[in-house]
């Protein structure tokens, strides 16, 4: 038998609203990017924009062009109508899980995941600086399922203990007050023999951008000339991103987040949580971890060449 993807659960909270996928029509050549937050989706969108747009004429930042369809504070009518209008090759962000998801077989996916350490510092840094309008969007608009999304205490150890020991789905490891980043990639390792569906690691893409780029060229079945390459992977690297943050993700941005842009688009880098994690908050990671496969744990930390089939 097959090892097709089904979908198993519902993902609705204060964020996320999974049934939205219900109202989207997929075309032949979709690209799906799918990751848990704060784990490398910013980086893969200006990816595969820049692949798919080789000049860097872009038409629009990658929250219009890539809009994040289970973000339920967005309308979903002005979702689906911007990717209705597009007549490129679509990418689509989603932060649900794929046991969340419709199978789509003539889509790739783009599962992009990065050590749980990492993800967690920089949701320190994403969390604290939200502004009062989004707490107002999350929690006040109408079809919340769920308690409120609560406000950043700025206790660090009190975070990271709920965030690696409670859960916001019962079925998930971690992640509360969001959902799991544990558990999240792993239900794409689950299928990741499926030739529509990869796997890319925060740390491949940091170590080797180039390589990791023609990688998923290859896998997306984009060529690009060889003479506009090198310009092409320079405009995916942190520090052209960080020269105008708001040409990635756009100015609106600012409704959610203080600073806007230059506070989403933030440090980038792996290890901030070394002299921030003590060892009490360590045995609590080591205790959640061994929850997972030991192969796909061993990834989802160390990243490393393409995960096995």
């Amino acid at each position: 038998m097959p090892n097709l993807p089904t979908q198993n659960h519902l993902y609705q909270n204060h964020h996320l609203d999974s049934t939205r996928w219900n109202w989207f029509e997929p075309r032949e050549d979709d690209i799906i990017i799918a990751t848990s937050y704060k784990a490398g989706t910013t980086l893969m969108q200006t990816i595969v924009g820049n692949l798919l747009f080789p000049t860097g004429e872009l038409p629009g930042p990658a929250s219009f062009i890539s809009p994040w369809l289970d973000f339920r504070p967005i309308p979903l009518e002005m979702v689906l109508g911007q990717l209705e209008a597009q007549e490129h090759r679509r990418y689509i962000k989603t932060h649900t899980p794929l046991d969340g998801l419709p199978y789509y077989p003539q889509a790739k996916y783009l599962c992009v995941s990065r050590d749980p350490r990492d993800v967690f510092m920089s949701l320190l840094n994403h969390w604290g600086s939200h502004t009062d309008e989004f707490y107002a969007a999350a929690n006040g608009l109408p079809g919340r399922v769920g308690d409120e999304f609560p406000r950043f205490s700025g206790d660090v150890k009190q975070i990271w203990r709920d965030w690696i020991t409670r859960s916001w789905f019962d079925w998930e490891i971690g992640g509360y007050p969001y959902w799991s980043h544990l558990s999240y990639a792993q239900t794409f390792w689950d299928h990741r023999d499926q030739s529509n569906i990869k796997l890319v690691h925060f740390n491949d893409l940091l170590s080797d951008l180039d390589g990791q780029m023609k990688d998923i060229a290859a896998y997306l079945e984009i060529e690009v000339p060889d003479e506009m390459w090198p310009d092409v992977v320079k405009r995916c690297t942190f520090a052209e991103v960080k020269k105008d943050p708001s040409k990635v993700v756009g100015e609106n941005i600012a409704f959610a987040f203080k600073g806007g842009a230059d506070s989403f688009i933030h440090k980038g880098t792996n290890g901030r949580w070394v002299g921030v994690l003590d060892d009490e908050d360590l045995a609590l990671y080591e205790e959640a971890m061994s929850k997972l496969p030991p192969d796909y744990a061993n990834w989802l930390q160390n990243g490393g060449s393409e995960p096995p089939k």
